[in-house]
């Protein structure tokens, strides 16, 4: 059984900085694509940032360059560290565990989510 667990939510100022941690257990997932999505009210879940093949870092244009995705495998933890947010950043963050190892765009590549944590940006 797939379990992922965030912390790192909260209210921040616009121009803040936060850390999102995500770690799962059950398994070892070093094999496995993880990463992060988020939605807004009213909105789709999207993308936000993943740690995929041979460990490389991808992000969505919305955060590209205010947003730092790193993975411990060691504690089965990813952790999305972001800066200069905005209120168009408020959304419930959910940390996600890939089908496999290379893919992890869209919510049909997603095998595993956490509760989600709440992200509010004030301005």
């Amino acid at each position: 059984q797939v379990q992922l667990v965030e912390s790192g939510g909260g209210l921040v100022q616009a121009g803040g900085s936060l850390r999102l941690s995500c770690q799962a257990s059950g398994r070892t997932f070093s094999s496995y694509a993880m990463g992060w999505f988020r939605q807004a009210p009213g909105k789709e879940r999207e993308f936000v940032a993943a740690v995929m093949w041979r460990n490389r870092p991808y992000y969505a244009d919305s955060v590209k360059g205010r947003a730092t995705i790193s993975r411990d495998n060691a504690k089965n933890t990813v952790y999305l560290d972001m800066h200069s947010l905005k209120p168009e950043d408020t959304a419930i963050y959910y940390c996600a565990l890939a089908r496999d190892s290379s893919s992890l765009w869209e919510v049909d590549d997603v095998r595993g989510w956490g509760q989600g944590t709440q992200v509010t940006v004030s301005s």
